[in-house]
C-alpha cells in the first residue's frame, strides 16, 4: 500500500539545477519538495574519480545568492563543489528528501503523480531538475569482451587502484577520457582510443584563460549561443550528439604522459576488443568514457519527440501544463548544463511556473475541464 503525499510543486532531482529552483521558488513563495535519489546533496559530484577538478574559477561556478568559497580563480576539487551545494541546501533551508528516487512519472485529472518505491507524491506542477546524463552509455559489444578483463564505466571509476595489472584501453576521447588516461598512465600502460570533437585553443588556468574566459563562457556561450536565434540553433543542432572539445587537456599532455593513441573501438575478437584497422588488443583493463543516456523512462507523459528527446521551450513543456525541465544540454544556452547557467535557466522556469499558477487561482472556482489542473 503506497502512502500518498501532497506538495504543490514538486522539484525532481537535488542537484545544482534542483537547487537552483529550490532557491526560485522559495523566493516567489511556492510551496515545494525536493527529492533526490542520493543520500547527502553533492553525492553525484563526490562519486567522480578522485583527481577530478572543474574546468571553470569560483568566479563562474555560484548558484544564485551564496558565493562558493575559495578563490576567484581556483578551481575547485569535485569534493568542494559537492560541499558547496551541501551548504547552500542548508543556508536557504530548501526542503530536500534524500534516498527518494521517482521510478515512474504521470498525470491524472490534471494532478501530476510520481511514485517512488512505496510513496507516491501528489503534485501540481513537476520541474525535472536533472541532466541528460543519467544513464551509462556502454556499445552493444561490451558484453562480449573476455570474463577476466576489468571493465568500468567512467561513472565507476574513482582511481588506478580500481584496475588490475597490465595494460589498459580508455575508450572515448572526450574530457573525461582524457584526464582519466593521464591518471592512468602513471601505472599502466594506457592506449586511448578516439578522436576529440575539437581542441579549446587556451588553458583555463594560464592567463590566457582569464583574458578570454570571462568572454566566451558568460558571454559568448550563455548568452550569444542560445536557442533563441538561428546561430545558436544550428550549434543546438550539432551538440546534441558531440561531446565537449578538450578543455584542459591537450593532445601534447596526452603523448607527453606516455598514453598511446590508438583507432575506434568497433568490435570484440575472441574476447578482446578489436580497431577499426582489424587489430587486436591485449589488454586487462577497459575504461568505458562513451557517455550517458538521459535515462527518462520513468516519464509517462508526452513529452518526446520522434528522437526520444524532450521536447520543451527553453524547459516549458507546452505538450503537458505544470511540467518543467532544467538541467538539460543545451536546454537553453551551451552552458545550460553548467553551474554558470543553472540559476538563470531555473529562474526562467519559475517565472513561468509562478505566472500560470496565479492564473489557475484566479479561476479555481470554475467547473473542471479536461486537461485543468487544480491551483
Amino acid at each position: 500500500m503506497r502512502t500518498q503525499e501532497r506538495t504543490d510543486t514538486l522539484v525532481i532531482g537535488g542537484g545544482q539545477a534542483g537547487l537552483a529552483v529550490g532557491y526560485h521558488l522559495s523566493r516567489v513563495g511556492v510551496p515545494f519538495l525536493i527529492v533526490d535519489a542520493n543520500q547527502r546533496t553533492g553525492d553525484p559530484w563526490r562519486h567522480r574519480w578522485d583527481s577530478l577538478r572543474l574546468f571553470t574559477p569560483n568566479r563562474f561556478n555560484s548558484l544564485p545568492g551564496l558565493q562558493i568559497p575559495g578563490e576567484d580563480w581556483g578551481f575547485p576539487t569535485k569534493d568542494e563543489l559537492a560541499d558547496y551545494l551541501e551548504s547552500y541546501a542548508l543556508h536557504f533551508e530548501l526542503p530536500i528528501e534524500h534516498g527518494v528516487k521517482v521510478d515512474h512519472l504521470r498525470c491524472e485529472d490534471g494532478v501530476f503523480l510520481a511514485t517512488a518505491g512505496d510513496r507516491e507524491f501528489h503534485a501540481n506542477n513537476v520541474v525535472v531538475a536533472m541532466a541528460s546524463y543519467q544513464q551509462p552509455r556502454l556499445p552493444e559489444f561490451a558484453g562480449g569482451l573476455d570474463a577476466g578483463i576489468v571493465q568500468l564505466h567512467v561513472a565507476d571509476y574513482k582511481s588506478p587502484g580500481q584496475l588490475q595489472d597490465g595494460g589498459v584501453l580508455v575508450v572515448g576521447l572526450g574530457n573525461s577520457g582524457a584526464e582519466i588516461s593521464i591518471d592512468l598512465a602513471q601505472v599502466h600502460h594506457v592506449r586511448l582510443s578516439g578522436e576529440p570533437s575539437a581542441v579549446q585553443p587556451f588553458r583555463p588556468e594560464r592567463i590566457s584563460g582569464r583574458i578570454l574566459m570571462p568572454f566566451v563562457g558568460p558571454v559568448i556561450l550563455n548568452r550569444v549561443l542560445t536557442t533563441n536565434n538561428p546561430l545558436g540553433r544550428k550549434v543546438h543542432s550539432k551538440m546534441l550528439h558531440k561531446a565537449m572539445p578538450l578543455l584542459r587537456v591537450k593532445p601534447k599532455d596526452l603523448s607527453a604522459a606516455g598514453v598511446e593513441r590508438v583507432g575506434r573501438v568497433t568490435g570484440v575478437v575472441d574476447g578482446y576488443p578489436t580497431l577499426d584497422d582489424g587489430s587486436v588488443l591485449d589488454v586487462a583493463n577497459v575504461v568505458w568514457c562513451t557517455g550517458f543516456e538521459p535515462g527518462f523512462s520513468w516519464i509517462d507523459l508526452p513529452v518526446f519527440d520522434d528522437q526520444g528527446r524532450v521536447a520543451h521551450e527553453r524547459g516549458v513543456v507546452d505538450a503537458v501544463p505544470g511540467l518543467y525541465f532544467v538541467g538539460l544540454k543545451f536546454l537553453y544556452s551551451v552552458l545550460s548544463d553548467t553551474l554558470l547557467a543553472a540559476g538563470r535557466d531555473a529562474g526562467h522556469v519559475v517565472d513561468h511556473l509562478a505566472s500560470d499558477r496565479h492564473v489557475l487561482r484566479s479561476s479555481e472556482t470554475a467547473p473542471s475541464t479536461g486537461g485543468q489542473r487544480p491551483a
